[in-house]
């Protein structure tokens, strides 16, 4: 099992001992979903997330749990460019960088 997987397996057993879930998480971009900030890269960089980041937010999308961004990062046109990269983009309901 991928590191991924595992994480949302451990995600999941998590998350299932609530009854009740939000409806909306709200994550900011740098030193949260990724170990960085992004204003010190170029958009020709390549981005990567925490370890743990990918099998959380796959697992809050199993759920059926709506994820957004608030980030105040200085370049929202890098931070947008590694979100696609990333390929995660389209995960979250609202986006504002």
């Amino acid at each position: 099992m991928g590191d991924d997987e595992t994480m949302k397996k451990e995600a999941l057993q998590i998350i299932g001992l609530f009854q009740n879930l939000p409806r909306l998480v709200v994550f900011d971009l740098d030193y949260t979903l990724w170990p960085f900030y992004c204003e010190f890269y170029y958009e020709d960089d390549t981005p990567y997330l925490y370890p743990e980041a990918t099998g959380i937010l796959y697992a809050l999308k199993e759920k059926g749990i709506d994820m957004a961004i608030a980030s105040r990062s200085p370049t929202p046109n890098i931070a947008k460019t590694f979100l696609d990269k990333l390929g995660i983009q389209s995960m979250f309901v609202a986006q504002e960088t």
